[in-house]
């Protein structure tokens, strides 16, 4: 409906009030005063003056999604993302503030806009007040004095301990909404059920009666197989991020681009589907779960490979794609199981409400507003989830702490070995073998520069909130520098003590294919050392073992029990130094392989050994036995 009114009357403005819209002239006037001599001597600025309002500026690229649907907050939470990937939770009024900055309004146009939408009279001082004290400082704004439209460095910034890192997007969103919008069928109800069932199927067949472990063993065998199958994983993850656009898109929101990152220190992709918070909760669950579903797409694709050709590497994908899907669905980071978790209970970022949950547990504590803002499902969601997760990411540090000498120890000893192995492989020309070794060391590297990451960074960012916590304290703080230092040299005492585990011994790999070079035989056992001469004073010939385990005599004539004694103080002859042969004979069969392997020949007391002495008579024999000889558990 159009109404006229005439220039300078009073009309009903924003809450009833009235306000006189003054007369502006028309485009004809404009061009005949601006092209006419008194624009040049600047007649135009008096007859016009500037506006006596601020016009407020929005930041480069930020993005106004809607109200989060299926929220689990009490009151409406409405979502913006800035330029700089930076995702906001607004109230409604500040919502309606922010969609009417278009960088023309001032801030007494804004007002009179904002009020006939929000219901209730928003003066140009409360707009003011919202856009200087709200929206600028959280990056949604621009500051007045600010030539450029970008997010000011004062903007907060959420430094997620275990977000991703780095990004670098492959697909723009162009193109990933391109790609999504042609694969958004497979989200159909009855390809969904179709999917599953001829996954149910292939499983049953795969782990039943086939072997899911056969044709993993046969690419182990072909280090070409190997890099084939890395291949298939790499295009399965990429497969499962148009999982989740697909998703998106089907249930009516537009995905953003796809990119890829580092989460910790490991090479991870990304999809930004910021957009699917204003489609309701079982949209956003259909996105979270869209990467699994794909995956299985993708695994049944891989069958279907392998029957058109019968190479079992395919088959092989197939049972590393189980691993993937269960490590996505974990809740404990940033995975797909934590969105799924996250979009469960209405709440964007679990870890965020970690401190608060816990503050408002301790006695005495108030509740903290961000915890009393939700719902009470949602907080019993939350509230188990933070006091499970805490308890294990505390177990995992405190025991990758205590074990933290046993891991380095292995793991550098197996990385030398590996980089060794790899480089001789290359060496020899073997170049297949050589870029799987490559692929065997980025598996420990990644691990341990990963602990080393997050160890550096949740210690520093626990250094930070103790000195946020105790700023203003001398006391507190003190006390918690000796209880910091007390820890400190308690866990470095126990590494040097010894008192931690032992690194392991070395083992000879799992997968030969994955560590060329590395030795694939356990390391044999030492020789046992040779027996020092009793205390008879009888002389053995270093470094030789008889073939009973105990020592004989040199390359010499081996001499009779009567001619080998000594005397004595007593006049007793001595017992002599070798065993009786009856005795040593039994037992020669008995001493390991290894053993007799490393032992030099040794002359026999047997009636074949060049002795000058004669063989020794049943009466020497006898008066030999009591000496000490090892028995079978000595010799086997």
């Amino acid at each position: 409906m159009t109404v006229s009114v005439e220039p300078g009357a009073l009309v009903p403005g924003p809450g009833g009030f009235a306000t006189s819209y003054p007369e502006y002239p028309s485009y004809e006037e404009l061009t005949q005063q601006y092209s006419g001599p008194a624009a040049t001597a600047g007649a135009q600025a008096a007859e016009f003056p500037a506006p006596g309002f601020p016009v407020p500026r929005l930041s480069a690229g930020l993005r106004l999604h809607g109200e989060y649907q299926g929220s689990g907050f009490t009151e409406p939470k409405y979502i913006a993302r800035r330029g700089d990937g930076q995702v906001v939770q607004l109230s409604r009024l500040l919502h309606l503030v922010a969609g009417s900055i278009d960088g023309v309004r001032d801030t007494e146009g804004i007002s009179h806009r904002v009020s006939g939408l929000y219901g209730r009279e928003v003066s140009e001082e409360n707009i003011s007040y919202l856009v200087e004290q709200k929206l600028t400082p959280l990056g949604v704004t621009v500051p007045y004095g600010q030539e450029g439209d970008e997010v000011d460095d004062s903007a907060p910034r959420s430094d997620l301990l275990l977000a991703l890192k780095g990004h670098r997007v492959l697909f723009d969103e162009r193109r990933v909404n391109r790609i999504a919008r042609s694969l958004a069928w497979l989200h159909r109800p009855l390809m969904v059920t179709l999917v599953l069932g001829a996954m149910v199927t292939m499983d049953v067949w795969l782990f039943g009666f086939y072997g899911a472990i056969t044709p993993v063993l046969e690419v182990l065998n072909q280090p070409v197989l190997l890099l084939a199958v890395f291949v298939l994983t790499v295009g399965s993850l990429v497969f499962h991020e148009f999982g989740h656009a697909s998703a998106c898109r089907y249930g009516g929101a537009h995905p953003g681009c796809i990119g890829c990152g580092l989460f910790l220190i490991w090479p991870s992709m990304y999809t930004d589907v910021t957009d699917v918070y204003r489609i309701g909760r079982g949209g956003r669950i259909r996105t979270d779960l869209g990467g699994v579903y794909f995956n299985v797409v993708f695994m049944l694709g891989m069958g279907g490979c392998y029957f058109l050709t019968g190479q079992q590497f395919f088959l092989s994908a197939v049972y590393l794609g189980h691993f993937e899907v269960l490590e996505q669905l974990m809740p404990a980071v940033r995975l797909d199981g934590y969105y799924i978790l996250g979009d469960l209970a209405g709440v964007p970022d679990l870890f965020g409400k970690i401190k608060p949950i816990l503050l408002s547990m301790l006695p005495g504590r108030p509740v903290r507003p961000e915890v009393a803002d939700l719902k009470r499902s949602a907080r019993v969601i939350v509230t188990v989830w933070v006091l499970t997760m805490v308890p294990l990411l505390l177990g995992d540090l405190g025991y990758a702490l205590w074990n933290l000498p046993r891991i380095l120890a292995t793991g550098i000893r197996s990385l030398s070995a590996q980089l060794t192995g790899t480089a001789s492989a290359f060496a020899h020309g073997q170049v297949a073998g050589g870029l799987v070794g490559v692929l065997g060391s980025l598996m420990l590297v990644c691990p341990l520069a990963g602990m080393a990451y997050l160890s550096v960074r949740l210690g520093g960012r626990l250094l930070r909130t103790a000195l946020r916590g105790t700023s203003g304290s001398p006391g507190l703080r003190i006390g918690f520098c000796l209880l910091g230092i007390a820890g400190v040299t308690a866990l470095a005492c126990a590494w040097a003590g010894g008192i931690t585990p032992k690194p392991l011994p070395p083992q000879p790999p799992i997968v030969p294919v994955l560590q060329p070079g590395v030795p694939t035989t356990e390391p044999s056992a030492p020789a046992p050392a040779a027996p020092q001469p009793g205390p008879s004073g009888s002389a053995s010939a270093p470094g030789r073992v008889g073939q009973d385990g105990g020592p004989s005599s040199g390359p010499g004539p081996q001499p009779s029990p009567s001619a080998g004694t000594s005397a004595t103080p007593s006049g007793k002859p001595a017992a002599p130094a070798t065993s009786a042969p009856a005795a040593s004979v039994p037992h020669a069969s008995a001493a390991p392989p290894s053993a007799a392997a490393s032992k030099p020949p040794v002359s026999s007391p047997s009636p074949s050994s060049s002795s000058p002495s004669p063989s020794p008579s049943p009466l020497s024999s006898a008066s030999a036995s009591p000496s000490p000889s090892p028995g079978p558990s000595a010799t086997k």
